[in-house]
């Protein structure tokens, strides 16, 4: 038997109805998510403090939520574990044209260009028309609207320039260079916190903004 028929194994035994963990039965794709998004942090985490043994038990962690996810979609007829597998296969096999095809790219800033195009493509197949569609709302708001940002920007969005920027920011607080915006950032945060304000939930809101703004050029521009 291989490891991963024995872990899928162990899945299906955890979920057996009459006979399984409790826990793991009352279990949906809703209550689940919370934990996928913990363990990848947690991944993420071990590699910033180079413990590759954590690394190791982060990414088993990681992987039982993909088995997971896979086992309750597989009882209601929805995919199995092996449809997960087949779906990325297919995906790598066709963003990489130049290693299982003819296409030729010659550096890792060409093979980028040529992945973004891919992706550009298959949105189009799923029916998104605008640089906002895919991006999960659930993401961290800083981290979504850097994704946002470079959508856009790919798409022709004039973006404010840097001095622009920097402007509104010294408008904000008066001052702003290169090494203290790691600070201003964190004392915004701590700003928000004697106010009483999610920062999380502000610069999402922001970002909705900014987004709304994008598809509404875009709507324009066609």
């Amino acid at each position: 038997m291989s490891d991963i028929q024995r872990l899928l194994d162990i899945m299906a035994k955890l979920r057996a109805p009459g006979g399984g963990c409790p826990w793991d039965l009352e279990q949906t794709f809703e209550t689940i998510a919370p934990y996928t998004i913990e363990e990848a942090y947690e991944v993420d985490d071990a590699i910033r403090r180079g413990d590759f043994e954590g690394l190791r038990d982060e990414l088993g962690d990681l992987l039982l939520q993909v088995v997971f996810h896979a086992q309750m979609a597989d009882e209601e007829e929805r995919f199995d574990f092996g449809d997960v597998v087949e779906s990325i296969c297919d995906k790598l096999v066709r963003r990489h044209p130049h290693v299982f095809g003819d296409a030729s790219i010659e550096t890792a800033e060409a093979q980028t260009d040529a992945w973004e195009q891919q992706k550009t493509l298959e949105r189009a197949r799923r029916g998104e028309t605008s640089a906002a569609d895919g991006i999960p709302a659930g993401l961290p708001a800083l981290l979504r609207a850097g994704k946002l940002l470079r959508r856009a920007q790919r798409a022709g969005f004039a973006l404010p320039t840097r001095e622009e920027s920097a402007g509104h920011a010294k408008a904000a607080l008066e001052a702003l260079d290169a090494s203290s915006l790691g600070s201003l950032l964190l004392a915004v945060a701590q700003l928000a916190q004697h106010e009483g304000v999610d920062a999380e939930e502000a610069l999402r809101t922001a970002t909705a903004e900014f987004e709304t703004s994008l598809r509404e050029w875009e709507r324009a521009d066609r």
